[in-house]
């Protein structure tokens, strides 16, 4: 059942299934909590309580907001966790991979642990080395083409290559659940300036972070030109030993709904290890 917490500016949807230790789900940019949906069932059999939110601008949250910074979504995701009385593992995924890194550096006493999957963490920069690779080179069109025309079907050329090879079952159903969000008023808008937003503000932290951290990438992420490199960049950002990267073979910029099992494999060790009720 949809649950709703008003915060400076608008409304945050989420819903929470289970019981035990407090884990946060944080989705991606133009996409719902409905992203984590194979993914839920598996923690809260594994006894956690889980918390999957829809990002300002997204799902049932608000669509119209001032600002859809990094910065931002970490508020936002703390005072959920505020709400629901913490600490939490948070677990992030692209835009909010990075805004996990922020909550945890601003509130360390609600942070038990950060989970960063297919984190934009970092300040980005494109070199022509890159564009040799041809995912990346393709990625980046179709979502500049999303960006400049506010347009779905760019964006859905976009997610066909950020799921390569296998996609969900209800991958048909999934798009056109997709479709339907970004129609409504305002989400479209607000895709298109998540996607503005730079990684500054939560490269910033990234030597402010205390609590553990697990980076995960796909392999066949389209988002960089080398995934793990990406990943071990992160890593290299934080204070030393508080990171670890795992890579799912395969995946693109979304192994928690591409591969879920998977995932869920090397987010277990590391919820044992870190959250407690």
């Amino acid at each position: 059942m949809t649950e709703f917490l008003t915060v400076d500016g608008g409304t945050i949807a989420y819903e929470v299934t289970g019981a035990g230790p407090l884990v946060v789900l944080a989705h991606g940019m133009g996409d719902s909590r409905e992203s984590y949906r194979f993914v839920v069932p598996q923690l809260v059999a594994a006894g956690y309580r889980v918390a999957n939110v829809d990002l300002r601008g997204c799902g049932e949250s608000s669509a119209v907001w001032p600002s859809y910074t990094r910065t931002d979504i970490a508020g936002d995701l703390l005072a959920v966790v505020r709400h629901l009385g913490g600490p939490a593992v948070l677990v992030g995924q692209s835009i909010s991979g990075g805004a996990v890194t922020v909550a945890a550096a601003q509130a360390p006493d609600l942070v038990e642990g950060i989970v960063e999957i297919a984190p934009f963490t970092r300040k980005q920069a494109i070199n022509l080395g890159d564009l040799r690779v041809k995912s990346y080179r393709t990625g980046m069109t179709r979502l500049l083409m999303m960006a400049m025309l506010g347009s779905v079907k760019w964006w859905h050329k976009y997610l066909d290559l950020a799921f390569p090879g296998r996609k969900p079952a209800d991958w048909s159903a999934q798009r056109q659940r997709n479709a339907a969000m970004l129609a409504e008023p305002g989400r479209m808008k607000a895709l298109q300036k998540m996607g503005q937003t730079p990684a500054n503000d939560a490269g910033a932290q990234l030597g402010n972070v205390r609590c553990p951290v697990l980076i995960v990438e796909g392999s066949l992420d389209p988002d960089w030109a080398s995934p793990r490199a990406e990943g071990s960049a992160i890593l290299a950002e934080l204070p030393a030993g508080l990171g670890k990267l795992e890579v799912i073979e395969g995946a693109g910029h979304y192994p928690h709904t591409q591969y879920p099992d998977e995932t869920v494999a090397v987010l277990l060790p590391f919820l044992k290890a870190y959250a407690r009720a």
